[in-house]
């Protein structure tokens, strides 16, 4: 049985392994792409990977404005001053005011 010494002395050396064997195998799919590439005039934009030239034309994927802008709120509890915007599930002091017999109305900012 193997002592602790060299049993980190042989992971050191499965590492370093594992390395090389990395990169040569990253350097020869490299290879293969870029003869791929060239031989059918293919462009890193072509790829529509990250970092592509492509584009989203306007008006495609999200609608309006700008994504997590804080909204305005609509409805406000006079007495602890929460407030909710109209969006979303109603919050648990709302839910709770109009099980009461309360109306959305009462909380109109």
């Amino acid at each position: 049985m193997a002592n602790l010494t060299e049993l980190l002395a042989q992971r050191a050396e499965l590492e370093k392994q594992i390395e090389q064997t990395q990169r040569e195998e990253r350097e020869s799919a490299l290879n293969k792409i870029r003869q791929l590439m060239g031989q059918y005039g293919l462009t890193v934009a072509d790829l529509g990977g990250r970092g592509s030239a492509q584009k989203a034309p306007r008006g495609a994927g999200k609608t309006g404005g700008r994504s997590g802008a804080k909204v305005a709120a609509k409805y406000r509890d006079t007495q602890t001053g929460d407030t909710w915007s109209g969006r979303g599930l109603q919050p648990r002091w709302l839910k709770a005011a109009l099980a009461a017999g309360k109306k959305l109305g009462d909380f109109a900012v």
